[in-house]
């Protein structure tokens, strides 16, 4: 499983961890930041550029062919309805000159990029809320609500078990809408 750390600095600056790395995600001045790195938007065409850069090179590297130089420009609309980012394009940059079959191949590749498949098929996203319980027995309150169905919602009470060990899940109530 792929896990990544979202922690909160201040005002609308957030630094982000995945094993051992860092970056930093802020706003533009005009939306109350510091623009002092990508806004989530662009960290999502980031990593799509990123994603679709490496297949790209994969696949170029391992036809032997000149990987060097290539770059990847990837733009969106921001649109309403829901607020979400839409009219998403890639652009390749090769500068070597590749015969039609190798293009071809090329933009196959590219086409088996992970990000660019998560968002051609619409994935599951669960929203996990926890807090702290008011009960003194119980440690935390997990509240669980399914993105694609808003009919379900779970609440998990969990005990604290000693350090090094799991939480224990003592109830759970189960409400539909």
């Amino acid at each position: 499983m792929l896990e990544v750390i979202t922690n909160h600095l201040g005002a609308v600056q957030f630094e982000i961890t995945a094993r051992n790395h860092k970056i930093y995600s802020d706003q533009p001045i005009e939306n109350g930041g510091f623009d002092e790195g990508m806004t989530p938007p662009e960290l999502m065409l980031a990593s799509l550029g990123a994603c679709a850069a490496f297949y790209a090179v994969d696949y170029l590297k391992r036809s032997k062919l000149v990987a060097e130089g290539i770059s990847v420009r990837t733009t969106a609309e921001k649109v309403l309805g829901p607020p979400r980012l839409d009219d998403i394009h890639i652009e390749l940059e090769c500068p070597a000159t590749l015969l039609e079959a190798h293009q071809k191949g090329r933009l196959d590749a590219v086409r088996k990029c992970l990000i660019h498949n998560t968002l051609l098929h619409t994935p599951k996203i669960w929203v996990d809320l926890v807090v702290r319980a008011v009960d003194k027995r119980l440690s935390t309150l997990q509240v669980s609500d399914m993105a694609q169905d808003g009919t379900c919602r779970r609440f998990n009470y969990l005990q604290p078990r000693p350090a090094r060990r799991k939480a224990r899940e003592v109830s759970q109530i189960v409400l539909w809408q």
